[in-house]
């Protein structure tokens, strides 16, 4: 754990991490006129989607496009959080719609919300009090696969062990 919370390692596919160049990364989205820039370049079409979000160690948010892997946007390194995040114009201000853990290169628990919180209020946008959708992530003790918990039924999909009660996506956590 870092001072700040649980972080996260890659904990996806191999190749996608190997593409991984220097200088990959989303958008570091440190504070109110960092989000203004940024929010300014996209296309009316790219808003109606969500982004991929990571907060980094230093617990900044970095934005990228949604078919973006989220690994990419981190540059490669460890988080302590990662999702799909989507902004929306309320008041004449931009606040965040949804938001999401949903990241299977990361497999962050919901716990990480925490984090996601910091990161958006450092960046002075208004936010639901918690993930709108969040995802579990487990991984089998038996097969060592990762799975997404649906319906409090942590049984293995693949292989059908049962899963763990406490995240444990991470087997060196």
């Amino acid at each position: 754990m870092s001072e700040r919370g649980r972080s996260y390692r890659y904990v996806g596919p191999a190749e996608l991490e190997a593409a991984v160049r220097p200088g990959d990364g989303g958008r570091r989205i440190g504070s109110a006129a960092d989000f203004s820039g940024w929010i300014r370049e996209q296309s009316a079409t790219e808003l109606t989607e969500p982004f991929t979000f990571v907060v980094g160690l230093d617990g900044v948010l970095r934005l990228a496009p949604r078919r973006s892997e989220h690994v990419a946007c981190a540059g490669g390194d460890m988080v302590l959080s990662a999702g799909e995040i989507s902004f929306m114009r309320e008041a004449d201000q931009w606040t965040v719609g949804e938001v999401s853990n949903q990241s299977t290169g990361y497999c962050p628990d919901v716990t990480s919300w925490t984090e996601v919180a910091r990161a958006l209020d450092a960046v002075e946008l208004r936010r639901p009090s918690g993930f709108t959708h969040e995802v579990v992530f487990r991984l089998c003790p038996d097969c060592q696969e990762h799975n997404i918990v649906r319906e409090d039924d942590f049984v293995c999909v693949f292989c059908g062990s049962d899963l763990p009660t406490a995240w444990n996506a991470d087997s060196t956590a």
